[in-house]
């Protein structure tokens, strides 16, 4: 077998193996403590478009100011995404607290 043949099939097995590898990504969802029902709706939405994708969802709760004293609220936020999604996803990361934010890391069930 010449060289050329060679890299050639070379390459062919490089790609063949990318195209079996699976790639995500992580998308975020902001919230506030106070966000409204419906907001909270069309954001679901999204995350819900972004597990079709098999693409992993940060939602991260956003304290400003005097809102870091609702810590109860920002955890029902998340509780409500999660109780909204929990059909199809698993959640990879529970609610904790990083600085002025709280963050969760969902991602979709095999």
């Amino acid at each position: 077998m010449d060289y050329g043949r060679y890299k050639y099939e070379l390459t062919k097995q490089k790609q063949e193996a990318k195209k079996k590898q699976s790639s995500f990504q992580v998308k975020e969802i902001k919230v506030r403590p106070k966000t409204g029902d419906h907001d909270l709706q069309t954001k679901i939405g999204h995350i819900r478009k972004f597990i079709g994708k098999k693409d992993k969802v940060k939602v991260t709760v956003i304290f400003r100011g005097r809102e870091i004293t609702l810590a109860q609220m920002g955890r029902e936020v998340l509780k409500k995404v999660l109780d909204a999604t929990e059909d199809i996803v698993v959640v990879e990361q529970y609610p904790k607290f990083e600085g002025r934010t709280m963050v969760m890391l969902l991602a979709p069930k095999h």
